[in-house]
């Protein structure tokens, strides 16, 4: 049988530095007879600088061929001057509407030796797990009309559109209660019913699908604004949160925080089962492209690597490789091992990108 097939979309800023420490591990395992098959493409801004455009036909062809996508990070404040249509962010979001992956996963896992690195108390995050179900490819970002147009009285008007049809809602209510069903059966659904009527629609079909389908499932329901002040006062409360487009970018980034630094947020954006059975799959950090210190080995590959072993589990059915993986993160910051974006008050010296990967491979090898 033919290797499974990964796409390596880097992009941007710190996107090249992080996503070379995926290979290394990807290397590591092709040494102990998982393999797969590895290429690269250009997305965001390398890919506008290439191509003039932030996704090409032909890198897009190639995602949805192979079993995977793992993508680094795109933007850059050098295509602020640039059409909204070329900008290096159109690039994911193109990629993630034409692959149709509908189900954005952010897990926001508080490592115990990174407790005291959250803004909030130890006591809060301390063994915090919840898992974020975003719905990726509808709702206002996707929605039209949109654009800027005039009023015609010598002002503009900003136009974006909220919406949402049954299936899409169904569908992501459906990821969240399996979900649920794989951890520890509770579900919070979160909109603003009380003044969007998409938000109406949400809820009472999450409701119905969560009645007729899920009755083992505990579900409740949150308005998002609510939801969000709960995340930063009592998040250990939640088990998965499902949620829209908008919304889900916003608790998201904010549950990022509860685990002491962006750069250890991974990501899994899942669509439809293809021909072989694996879902349409593209893996990415939640951290953006950092271009302030691209090119410095600052940057955390934490989350880049936590979102690889998350492909482990969800593309390519290797969950006691993905758990070995998470151990070796967690051993490494147990050793107190830290780049600089996870450096306490107390100070000390942080690591580099690269000798982060590397201490990660050799808790990877310690481990056999």
């Amino acid at each position: 049988m033919a290797n499974p097939s990964i796409l390596i979309l880097p992009g941007d800023g710190i996107g090249p530095e992080v996503m070379a420490e995926v290979r290394k591990i990807i290397d590591w395992l092709g040494t102990r007879g998982i393999a797969f098959d590895v290429q690269e493409g250009l997305i965001g801004g390398a890919s506008y600088d290439a191509f003039g455009v932030p996704l090409s036909d032909e890198t897009l062809t190639r995602a949805q061929a192979v079993d995977a996508v793992l993508l680094g990070a795109v933007g850059s404040p050098k295509y602020d001057g640039v059409e909204y249509s070329k900008r290096p962010e159109a690039g994911l979001l193109r990629i993630r509407k034409e692959m149709d992956l509908y189900a954005n996963l952010r897990p926001a896992q508080c490592f115990e030796a990174l407790a005291d690195f959250s803004s909030l108390k130890r006591d809060v995050v301390s063994g915090l797990d919840i898992v974020i179900v975003r719905e990726l490819t509808s709702g206002v970002y996707f929605g039209e009309p949109r654009g800027i147009i005039d009023d015609n009285e010598g002002g503009r008007i900003g136009i974006n559109t909220q919406r949402y049809t049954t299936n899409e809602i169904r569908r992501i209510a459906r990821s969240a209660f399996e979900m649920a069903r794989r951890r520890n059966g509770r579900v919070c659904s979160m909109e603003k019913a009380n003044v969007m009527e998409s938000g109406v629609l949400w809820r009472e079909e999450v409701t119905k699908i969560g009645a007729e389908e899920y009755p083992d499932v505990a579900l409740s329901h949150m308005y998002a604004d609510n939801g969000l002040m709960q995340l930063v006062r009592n998040p250990k409360q939640f088990d998965v949160i499902v949620t829209d487009n908008l919304f889900g970018d916003l608790l998201s980034d904010a549950a990022a925080m509860l685990t002491g630094s962006l750069g250890m947020l991974p990501s899994a954006s899942l669509g439809a089962p293809m021909a072989n059975g694996r879902p349409k799959a593209l893996y990415e950090p939640v951290h953006g492209s950092a271009p302030d210190i691209a090119g410095q080995g600052k940057a955390n590959p934490i989350a880049t690597i936590l979102s690889f072993a998350m492909a482990l589990r969800y593309s390519f059915d290797l969950g006691g490789e993905a758990d070995r993986l998470e151990r070796a993160v967690e051993r490494v910051l147990a050793d107190g091992l830290r780049t600089a974006d996870l450096m306490g008050p107390e100070g000390g010296s942080p690591i580099s990108t690269a000798e982060m990967g590397d201490a990660i491979i050799a808790a990877l090898d310690a481990s056999l």
